[in-house]
């Protein structure tokens, strides 16, 4: 593994300061950032070379897209696909385009929508990736979309894509992801209410034009950075309801995989995690160890709304897993892997004349996959703890799957399960005192299951950060069972 490997899809970006100066090296605002930096060498490892930071836009005068009244543009979704989907494509709705997003000077947000292969009132999910910045286009493409992009750039059914069992909706966000733009910087977010604002504003002009979909349920679903979107995005949306803000929008669940959720549990158990799976000896672990006292206290004083004490805790937690990994040499995304992933004829595709015309893109917009400006802008909010708003979500009834693969590093499945097995609501005792039990799979054990009410946790078996890639018949059956209530 190469110098560089933290940006959560991409998150928590490492410097190589020797493990004595955690302590003393904190954030000076006058100083290059460390995590811009090392941002982009991560987008080099993953063979991703981006011209734009971010897509700051003026709008040509001939440009329908930019120009139109709607406050929404899309068309069906016309791309040449191998093989056979087991719906008639004609029969299902396949859309791509923008909705310009309300309170903003001029952001329009971009997003693929498949209606289901199997009912029309199966579920909504939203699928949100990580980054910060990084587009949703990686799930589409390599993990449960209808189709996989293969590496001749054609595409192919995906047997296991989740529009099997619901009608699914691939976001780029936030504003300046993917193809998604604006025409002015005041609209790059810095923190998730401003996040949650504009998914929560999307959704109601999607639904606007829309209203057959309104009624289903909706589930909010994605990874990695997503720990950070997705309970502010339905802490939002069950404030909308209660304030009637808009639309009612029917929010039934949302699950996490692999996410960032409480750093300060989370960054705590990665020696834990190395040491379990001999990444490091027992002399590194209490070594590194010395870090997590100074690391917890940091993450406390960063809380739910930190500035620069965000940044310091990012600077000091950051060693814990830059220690491990210098002495691994692992792929954090996945222990099996000699290298990492390589998503670049995912940019070739997008960067096509032709496949932009099909998804109603503006010609003058470049498809980045990993937008360095907009991780930098949320770099503050890295380290805030997301956990604090779920018991009240619990409490409401709302489902909640945190799901990890086994062998990611970066977000591991220790970590994970500590924050959700702490976390204090109604149901906690009972949780605790739960049992896991099998996740089956064809007969065969596919993870470990721990459930109790509306909270399940599930660590799936011979999977890394990517669980639908690796794992997409057990990652197509765990969404089934889960907005089944099974």
């Amino acid at each position: 593994m190469a110098r560089v490997f933290i940006y959560l899809f991409l998150l928590v970006l490492v410097s190589h300061q020797p493990i004595s100066s955690a302590r003393s090296q904190l954030h000076d605002p006058s100083s290059t950032s460390l995590h811009t930096r090392t941002g982009y060498d991560l987008i080099t490892e993953l063979n991703l070379h981006p011209k734009l930071d971010v897509n700051i836009f003026k709008a040509n005068i001939s440009d329908s897209v930019s120009t139109a009244d709607s406050r929404i543009v899309e068309k069906q979704l016309r791309l040449p696909v191998l093989g056979h989907s087991g719906a008639s494509v004609h029969d299902l709705s396949r859309l791509a385009g923008y909705v310009r997003i309300k309170h903003t000077v001029g952001a329009r947000m971009f997003y693929y929508f498949f209606e289901s292969r199997n009912r029309k009132d199966d579920p909504v999910v939203i699928w949100l990736t990580g980054g910060p910045g990084y587009s949703s286009a990686v799930a589409l493409f390599y993990e449960n979309g209808p189709f996989h992009l293969t590496n001749n750039l054609t595409l192919v059914w995906n047997d296991y894509g989740w529009d099997k069992v619901s009608n699914i909706m691939y976001i780029d966000q936030p504003t300046g992801t993917g193809f998604s733009y604006s025409c002015s910087e005041k609209d790059i977010r810095h923190d998730e209410k401003g996040v949650s604002d504009d998914l929560y504003d999307f959704l109601q002009e999607f639904f606007k034009v829309h209203p057959d979909y309104v009624k289903n349920d909706l589930y909010i679903t994605g990874e990695s950075y997503g720990g950070h979107y997705i309970p502010a995005f339905a802490a939002r949306i069950s404030q909308g309801n209660k304030n009637k803000d808009g639309v009612h929008l029917n929010l039934k669940g949302f699950a996490i995989g692999n996410g960032l959720t409480e750093p300060g549990i989370q960054f705590k158990a990665n020696t834990d995690f190395a040491l379990q799976n001999h990444l490091i000896n027992r002399q590194d672990y209490n070594r590194i160890n010395q870090i997590v006292p100074e690391c917890e206290k940091a993450v406390k004083a960063c809380g739910t709304n930190g500035k620069a004490s965000c940044l310091d805790a990012l600077d000091i937690c950051q060693q814990i897993q830059q220690e491990i990994v210098s002495i691994s040499h692992i792929c954090v995304y996945d222990l099996r892997r000699q290298s990492c992933y390589d998503f670049s004829g995912m940019v070739e595709f997008l960067s096509m004349p032709s496949v932009k015309k099909a998804l109603v893109v503006p010609r003058d917009i470049e498809f980045v996959s990993c937008r360095p400006m907009v991780h930098q802008a949320m770099e503050e909010d890295i380290m805030r703890n997301l956990e604090v708003g779920l018991p009240a979500l619990l409490e409401e009834g709302i489902k909640m799957l945190v799901y990890a693969g086994e062998y990611d590093f970066i977000c591991n499945w220790l970590g994970n399960f500590r924050w959700v097995n702490a976390m204090k609501w109604s149901g906690q005792p009972d949780f605790e005192a739960s049992t896991f039990g099998q996740f089956i799979v064809d007969g065969k054990e596919a993870g470990l299951l721990k459930n109790h009410g509306p909270l399940t946790f599930l660590k799936v078996h011979d999977a890394g950060h990517m669980v639908p890639m690796d794992q997409p018949k057990a990652s197509l059956q765990m969404l089934k069972m889960w907005v089944e209530g099974n």
